[in-house]
């Protein structure tokens, strides 16, 4: 089993007083510290024009930590492949893969904020196809030929054949669509009975292919005492904050604070995180690793907005002194 640390998105929580620069700065900060922790990668995601400054740009952050780093990966959990031109990611991811000596891991996903779609230009109906027409795009673009547009793109990735490209997905077709077109795939916080679902069907699409990654990214928080207490103001506004976008187009001013928890949203909450002592979050994710099989990579969302960095920092430093070796 391999262990990421993320996903790291820059957001401002309304109670945080720093600058985009000051989040920026720390977002390379806690990649490095990820790398001295033993983490074996790291991911960004990206949403646009959210009032809280959530991380629009994944691929310069990426080389910023890549030139910040020396061994880990930096993976992209998930550029929003639809509102992207397919030969200019291809030529910034390959820039990405180049600075960091092969280090790059492209994430995309098909994105679902309909409004984020309708400012750039782009119909969510596309969206399948775009995304096919990208990953075509970047494996030809990084091959020694010409592309289907006549044109040889550089620089070339220092990865032979480019980055690997793993996909987001849940439903059954997108699982399925990552098993064809991709190198892995990548699931988005499924409770276990659903994780085992997915799986099940990625394994039906796959037959007997071995290469492939398996990945997840799930909320984890680690500590002694009071975990839950500890972290269950910032996992609220993290989930509440992907509710409260759809509302968000164009929103200026003050930022709003997610409502007060209720009981049922609280227990709701606490089922969702992997939250507890480090043998707790072990055993919770032993369960995973279980199902995925080989080739699993668990990504920890072990970064939350608005929190003290000193707290985040226990419970990752926890996370990688005693769950990740108890897993290995």
């Amino acid at each position: 089993m391999r262990f990421g640390y993320g996903l790291i998105t820059c957001q401002r929580h309304p109670d945080d007083r720093r600058s985009d620069a000051d989040l920026y700065a720390e977002a390379l900060d806690l990649s490095l510290e990820a790398e001295q922790l033993g983490f074996d990668s790291v991911w960004t995601s990206e949403h646009h024009f959210a009032d809280d400054s959530y991380m629009s740009a994944l691929l310069p952050v990426s080389a910023a930590i890549a030139a910040r780093t020396s061994s880990i990966e930096i993976g992209s959990g998930l550029v929003l492949a639809p509102l992207h031109h397919p030969l200019r990611l291809a030529e910034d991811a390959a820039t990405v893969d180049a600075i960091s000596n092969g280090r790059f891991i492209l994430g995309l996903g098909l994105g679902w904020l309909d409004w984020e779609f309708e400012a750039l230009g782009v119909s969510m109906s596309e969206r399948v196809p775009r995304t096919e027409e990208l990953i075509r795009s970047c494996r030809s673009a990084w091959g020694e030929g010409l592309t289907p547009q006549g044109v040889s793109v550089t620089p070339k990735p220092a990865r032979q054949g480019g980055p690997q490209i793993w996909i987001g997905a849940q439903a059954d077709p997108a699982i399925r669509r990552a098993a064809r077109m991709a190198d892995g795939w990548m699931a988005g916080e499924p409770s276990s009975e659903d994780f085992a679902t997915q799986v099940a069907v990625l394994k039906d699409e796959l037959g007997d292919r071995e290469d492939f990654q398996v990945s997840g990214y799930w909320p984890v928080f680690v500590s002694e005492e009071d975990a839950w207490e500890q972290v269950k103001s910032y996992l609220h506004y993290m989930e509440w904050k992907y509710e409260d976008a759809v509302e968000a187009k164009g929103r200026l001013g003050a930022r709003p604070l997610p409502p007060e928890l209720t009981t049922d949203e609280e227990t709701g909450l606490r089922d969702f995180i992997i939250c507890g002592t480090p043998d707790q979050v072990s055993e919770h994710i032993a369960e995973l690793g279980e199902l995925a099989g080989p080739n699993f990579t668990f990504v920890g969302r072990l970064y939350y907005p608005g929190m003290d960095r000193e707290v985040m920092r226990r419970s990752t430093k926890l996370f990688a002194e005693r769950v990740i070796p108890a897993l290995r």
